[in-house]
């Protein structure tokens, strides 16, 4: 049987990828350490032996790992995510989101693999001129960021260095079922789903009027899986759905009051992927419309029941380093 290693496959986007490989007949092994993946987002495989799960963090994973042996490739998306808790934790991203990596690529290279595809982030461009390519200047805003792209340099670099055959992958704004529900504020879509469930108003950054590039998670873990299949190496795609969405938009499609709190610095007024290459190169393209993933979302909003409910004056709070670090 085919087999393939799936990092963080616990989590948002990870767990989705194993639901996809599961379909097209794989063996996945499954590592996370649970630090932000949750068992429940592959509870619907319970019973399913093609399915290997161990709870392990990828800094300690060794050349020789058994779970790699055999594998055809490796789709890596163990990580830490959020802006301000990297702020106020520069050390643990840095060792998470780059170690981490380096500890799935040894172990990778070791096993001899097919290909290994990183889970990039579009936050390597900053403040970037829109539709944004492949080409545009790297310029990270805070160590989130940072961390991401020296992964992707690592995972590169072992390409270079070591010939072992690489993709990377920058996701813009995923989303979709399963995305995080705890922890640190973050993205729009928990933070206004708990809202809603609570019958709280929705908490709009500035006029509303900015955009982000929103792709649903089963586009992308299809272009992870074109990536993965593909014989492309040493390449980097920009995946998003190529079709920016704004903030108001979202807000009329779920529906409910808003109350506006003040813009952050640091954030782009507009995230908008130039996708003409993995379209051209791998013959992805994005099928979910906007609407209709965020009538998916409002299907499953019961999963965000227990998420904490956000407003204004606990946004204030959370993101006071967000301002300090950030306002130029």
């Amino acid at each position: 049987m085919k087999i393939a290693v799936v990092t963080g496959g616990a989590g948002f986007i990870g767990s989705h990828m194993v639901d996809l490989l599961l379909a097209e007949g794989y063996r996945v092994n499954v590592i996370d350490n649970l630090v932000g993946g949750r068992l429940d987002n592959l509870a619907h495989h319970k019973g399913n032996s093609n399915l290997v799960f161990t709870k392990q963090d990828c800094r300690d994973l060794k050349p020789g790992d058994p779970l790699f042996q055999g594998a055809e490739f490796v789709i890596h998306f163990a990580g830490i995510g959020d802006i301000v808790p990297s702020i106020e934790r520069p050390v643990d991203y840095l060792s998470a989101n780059v170690m981490g990596t380096v500890g799935a690529l040894e172990a990778a290279r070791a096993a001899k693999v097919k290909k290994f595809v990183y889970a990039a982030s579009s936050s390597c461009y900053g403040l970037a001129a829109v539709p944004t390519t492949e080409a545009a200047p790297i310029q990270p805003q805070y160590p989130y960021a940072l961390s991401k792209f020296m992964g992707e340099e690592a995972v590169l670099h072992w390409g270079q260095c070591y010939k072992l055959p690489v993709v990377s992958i920058r996701i813009f704004n995923a989303y979709g079922p399963r995305s995080k529900t705890t922890g640190a504020y973050g993205a729009v879509f928990g933070v206004f789903l708990a809202q809603k469930l609570a019958g709280k108003p929705f908490t709009v950054v500035g006029d509303g009027i900015q955009r982000r590039d929103f792709v649903f998670v089963t586009d992308l873990a299809r272009a992870f899986y074109a990536a993965a299949t593909s014989p492309k190496t040493q390449e980097i795609y920009n995946v998003g759905a190529g079709n920016p969405q704004s903030v108001n938009q979202l807000v009329e499609l779920l529906g409910g009051p808003v109350v506006h709190i003040p813009k952050r610095p640091g954030e782009p007024d507009c995230t908008w992927a130039d996708i003409t290459k993995i379209c051209d190169e791998l013959r992805w393209e994005p099928k979910i419309s906007f609407p209709e993933g965020v009538a998916t979302m409002l299907k499953n909003i019961d999963y965000w029941r227990n998420a904490p409910v956000w407003d204004p004056t606990s946004i204030a709070v959370a993101t006071k380093s967000w301002f300090a670090a950030l306002n130029k």
